[in-house]
């Protein structure tokens, strides 16, 4: 369930946008429904209970999962409608509840009078936090579908600014992981006809915030969204007043949890690189051992002759000889395998660390193999002619 907080101006043009032909009255209070017109005198007679309130339109659509489809029948949807109000504070005042059936999701639209039946003001502060905040409340309360994220918008029905937004939203979320830093996201964005662009504390050079503009619209990455100086001229005042109620584009791509993600990126690239050049070297330490002990069999010298029993790495590693079934040093291909559960960074560093200890073990042993050779030829008898 998510709820959209619509900017309405007057009830004429509210109104008359939600009763269309395909569409369904579910309840009304303190109006006389059908006829639009009726409606409309209705509600603004009420305003002059209290005609401090510049703007008593209220105007916010309900929308469902398609997955809700089946069961949210017109009993539902108003249970849900009502106890929404009941949350949001939306009582003793006149409203109206229309179903629309055009749209393959579920959805109804409410306009409401912010001039109560007694003329006091129904509030419309943390308007959007509290929708935020009640429609998740009500979807696990009426076991609804819970939608992941924006991926699931349907952005083929969205107006500007959303439209836009939700492109750069896109265009930000499939780029991230192939960005190790601000520059790389710079360009990429760039390429998908997205600037970038940050914002500064005072007259420093310390960056605290990045903004993205397309199509002449700017937004923050975690705040609200600020109007672009290139479009200011050629936007509609309506336009313009939809744009600067528009919400950030996401919590997850303000500056500083971008700024962590790349030190995260760059710290776990050194680490990998680091983890890469152990390994090598423990593959050169181990196979230098190896021929010490076992002689060339293969050997980097000699990659045409691989042991009977090895492991292949694949890549420039190739083949690893093992040691013989027979031999005291003990490794096997199994231990070289990487676990169920373990991440690749693992794996590199458990074999790397075994390779590094059978590889000091070899070494002994054929230290211990020359000793022994020299000890043969001293006490070797010698030969009188």
């Amino acid at each position: 369930m998510i709820g959209k907080i619509i900017a309405g101006s007057s009830f004429v043009g509210t109104v008359g946008y939600v009763i269309k032909k395909q569409s369904r009255i579910l309840s009304a209070e303190g109006v006389t429904p059908p006829d639009i017109r009726e409606m409309v005198q209705d509600f603004k007679g009420q305003t002059l209970l209290n005609p401090r309130i510049k703007n008593a339109v209220g105007h916010i659509s309900l929308s469902f999962s398609s997955k809700d489809g089946v069961q949210m029948t017109d009993a539902l949807m108003l249970d849900i409608a009502k106890e929404y109000m009941q949350r949001m504070g939306i009582t003793d005042t006149q409203y109206l509840l229309v179903r629309h059936l055009d749209q393959p999701h579920s959805h109804c639209h409410l306009v409401y009078n912010r001039v109560g039946n007694n003329g006091q003001t129904i509030s419309n502060k943390n308007i959007k936090i509290r929708n935020a905040k009640v429609c998740r409340a009500l979807t696990e309360k009426y076991g609804l579908y819970l939608a992941p994220g924006k991926e699931s918008v349907c952005q083929e029905h969205l107006r500007e600014p959303e439209k836009t937004k939700y492109k750069i939203y896109d265009a930000i979320k499939t780029n991230l992981p192939n960005c190790g830093s601000w520059n790389d996201l710079e360009l990429r964005l760039k390429e998908r006809g997205i600037a970038m662009r940050y914002k500064y504390c005072g007259s420093t050079n310390e960056k605290q915030g990045v903004l993205f503009s397309k199509n002449g619209f700017e937004f923050s990455g975690s705040n609200t969204c600020t109007f672009s100086r290139l479009g200011k001229d050629r936007t509609s005042s309506a336009l313009l007043s939809a744009y600067r109620k528009s919400s950030k584009i996401d919590r997850q791509f303000g500056y500083s949890k971008l700024n962590r993600h790349f030190a995260q990126t760059q710290q776990q690239t050194q680490y990998r690189a680091t983890l890469a050049k152990g390994f090598h070297t423990a593959i050169d330490n181990y196979r230098s051992a190896f021929t010490d002990l076992f002689g060339n069999t293969g050997g980097n010298g000699n990659r045409g002759r691989i042991a009977a029993d090895s492991i292949n790495f694949g890549g420039n590693i190739g083949a690893l000889p093992l040691p013989p079934n027979d031999s005291p040093i003990g490794l096997s291909a199994a231990p070289l395998q990487r676990k169920p559960g373990e991440s690749p960074e693992e794996h590199i560093a458990r074999i790397t660390a075994l390779l590094n200890t059978v590889a000091e073990t070899m070494a002994i042993a054929a230290m211990e193999q020359k000793r022994k050779l020299r000890d043969r030829k001293a006490n070797k008898p010698k030969m009188k002619l």
